[in-house]
């Protein structure tokens, strides 16, 4: 297992979503020579989210030749059940969402003792509040930026007050991620609210140099107000 990154400063995580899955290989090992440290996982169940996506056989097959941190997002009803198969299968850091647990701390601790770091994530509707009994108690709080299930959504506005707000309550030892329609129009707006980990899929595996898009999407974060130049 990775370690969560932890030094300061804004980081990319291109979300394997929208690449390009008849050169999956490829495409992974591309960007981390790169210079990418996180890959974002949707993992969508086609229940929570109305989409299915890819599951266990996918982050295993890339975990066997990625050193990268994989950042895995459960966009699923069950989290607690299916946590354990994802951390096998190499993930790193699993983050479920708030809106389909009734214990939320009970999960926190389930995934805590798997060994991997936890995240925890809200719907664009979703308040701040609804995470209050484990904001303490998280490596990672997630924004949907869009509403979940399909890539190349346009980036929602309206959620970065709740970032923001989000940005006051979290340690120096906790990240805050985004993710939905960030692109170089979005990107600027995001981290100035506070964001510091950024999820990109249609904006860089889309484009034609996935790598360059990527780079710079992160000069553009970097040189935002609140980006660390």
């Amino acid at each position: 297992m990775n370690n969560f990154p932890k030094s300061p400063g804004i980081r990319m995580a291109p979300s394997l979503l929208a690449a390009d899955f008849t050169r999956l290989g490829e495409q992974v090992a591309m960007i981390e020579k790169g210079g990418a440290e996180v890959l974002h996982l949707d993992v969508m169940d086609g229940h929570f989210v109305p989409n299915l996506s890819y599951g266990v056989p996918i982050i295993e097959s890339i975990r066997e030749q990625s050193n990268m941190f994989f950042d895995t997002h459960l966009m699923i009803e069950e989290p607690q059940r299916y946590a354990e198969s994802f951390v096998k299968a190499g993930s790193d850091l699993i983050t479920f969402h708030i809106e389909v647990v009734n214990n939320p701390l009970a999960v926190v601790e389930h995934i805590r003792e798997l060994g991997v770091s936890v995240g925890v994530s809200l719907n664009p509707t979703t308040p701040v509040s609804a995470i209050a009994s484990i904001i303490d108690v998280v490596d990672l709080v997630l924004i949907m930026s869009i509403w979940p299930g399909f890539g190349g959504q346009k980036f929602m506005p309206e959620v970065l007050p709740k970032v923001a707000e989000l940005k006051k309550l979290l340690g120096s030892h906790q990240r805050l991620e985004i993710d939905g329609g960030i692109g170089p129009e979005s990107i600027g707006l995001a981290v100035e609210a506070g964001v510091d980990t950024l999820v990109a899929g249609t904006a860089i595996f889309r484009q034609p140099d996935p790598v360059a898009a990527m780079r710079h999407l992160h000069r553009l974060a970097v040189d935002a107000p609140g980006g660390d130049n």
